[in-house]
């Protein structure tokens, strides 16, 4: 096992991920102004998730704190209350000048009640931060344009990773078009190998296929149409179109007969894969962590990487990404200092911060990191989850996490019945339009 890793496992999607929906739930009671953190300026209060990787946030702090007038006070909230605790922040007259939070649509709430700095003039008027980031990172941040949202912490791409000793024995290579998928499904099926390996009791895996083929048959617009009620949303025909194409992988036996009852979590979807019983597996970028912790064997010598595929006839963007850009900072609008909040966002674009959270085991979505990676646990992997990165236009953020939890939920479910055939493609479709 590689030092800085070991304790990363599949839960990072969780903490990187979860509580964005959560966060954009109703209930954020309006109210009237005042000082945010009821600070009178000269102390910024922080909320921060409070887990593993909040050292690098807290070593951040202190330096700033010993150059800087105002002063960060970071409060580190235990993960299990986070969500509840900026909620009920942020609906009251001392929500925290500072806040952690999942990006786009799990701060629109927040925006949509005045509670937000729009950060826009001020990321324009500094080349560190107007500069300092991926673009398609600093993009999932916005809303309508603008900015709210400053990266904090490490980005996670789905990725196509497939089995080496597999893909050598049956003189495979990884594929670039959906026509080199279905040689390859058909080839490793032909030798009894289960295609990939699918975790289907944990339904976000299943996620992940839709959001990567509306993207290539339909480009990023659509779930973007989706995610601002704008426009044609579910009934877009690239939706109609991924769902038949899961619908065929499924069918001819791409996930095998029982991946309903296999888990991500508890760990058999990976077995699978790692044993060579599934010759690939897409999942997020934590899954390299999870195999070095479960399988080191065969993360060090048998684990492929790959982008998704490009889909004939799509109109989207072949680079384009998708899964957790990463987590943001953003300002409340009431804060006691703006200037010095600003300042101390622009410490996340530095090479210093970056290097903390490479020794953390994180990929930084700021520009020019790359030059740093070679100090990564990871180097060969760190360089190409960068590198997909910040070629691509857009990274689109994990449908579950950036749809309200009220929507989320039921469209987990209407997915898992298609992948489970108790619906039809066109027949989720349905569904899908019926959520409001």
């Amino acid at each position: 096992m590689k030092p800085g890793v070991t304790h990363r496992t599949y839960s990072r999607r969780w903490i990187l991920g979860a509580g964005a929906a959560a966060l954009t739930a109703p209930g954020l009671t309006a109210c009237g102004g005042g000082g945010a953190g009821g600070s009178d300026g000269g102390e910024l209060t922080t909320y921060v998730y409070g887990d593993d990787a909040v050292k690098v946030q807290r070593s951040a702090v202190k330096r700033f704190n010993k150059s800087a007038d105002a002063k960060v006070k970071l409060e580190e909230v235990p993960g299990s209350d986070y969500v509840a605790k900026l909620r009920t922040a942020m609906g009251s007259p001392s929500g925290p000048d500072i806040f952690f939070n999942w990006g786009g649509g799990s701060i629109r709430p927040f925006q949509e009640a005045g509670r937000l700095t729009d950060l826009t003039d001020a990321v324009r008027a500094d080349p560190k931060l107007k500069n300092g980031f991926l673009p398609s990172v600093m993009k999932a941040g916005e809303l309508e344009g603008r900015n709210y949202g400053i990266p904090m912490r490490g980005m996670q791409p789905v990725i196509l990773f497939y089995n080496k000793s597999v893909f050598d024995k049956h003189s495979l290579t990884p594929p670039e078009t959906w026509d080199d998928l279905q040689q390859i499904i058909d080839t490793v099926r032909g030798k009894g190998i289960t295609p990939f390996a699918l975790g289907g009791v944990d339904v976000w895996t299943e996620l992940m296929w839709l959001e990567y083929l509306v993207d290539r048959i339909g480009g990023e617009k659509v779930f973007a149409r989706i995610q601002n009620d704008e426009g044609a949303r579910w009934e877009d025909p690239a939706v109609l179109k991924a769902a038949e194409q899961v619908k065929d992988l499924i069918d001819g036996g791409a996930f095998g007969k029982n991946f309903s009852s296999v888990g991500y979590d508890s760990g058999g979807a990976p077995a699978l894969f790692a044993q060579g019983k599934a010759a690939m597996h897409l999942m997020g970028s934590w899954e390299y962590p999870t195999q070095l912790g479960k399988h080191p064997e065969f993360a060090e010598k048998d684990l492929g990487w790959a982008v998704f595929p490009t889909v004939t006839g799509g109109t989207g963007d072949p680079r384009n990404v998708v899964g957790n850009p990463t987590n943001y900072w953003s300002v409340h609008a009431n804060v006691g200092n703006k200037d010095a909040a600003i300042a101390f966002l622009t410490e996340m674009a530095s090479d210093r911060y970056a290097k903390a959270l490479i020794a953390n085991g994180d990929v930084p979505a700021t520009a020019g990191a790359e030059k740093l990676l070679d100090s990564s646990p990871s180097p060969e992997f760190s360089k190409f989850q960068y590198k997909l990165v910040q070629d691509a236009p857009s990274f689109t953020l994990s449908w579950d996490q950036a749809l309200p939890s009220d929507l989320s939920a039921p469209m987990l479910t209407e997915i898992n019945k298609l992948f489970v055939g108790q619906s039809s493609p066109r027949q989720f479709v349905s569904a899908m339009q019926g959520l409001k």
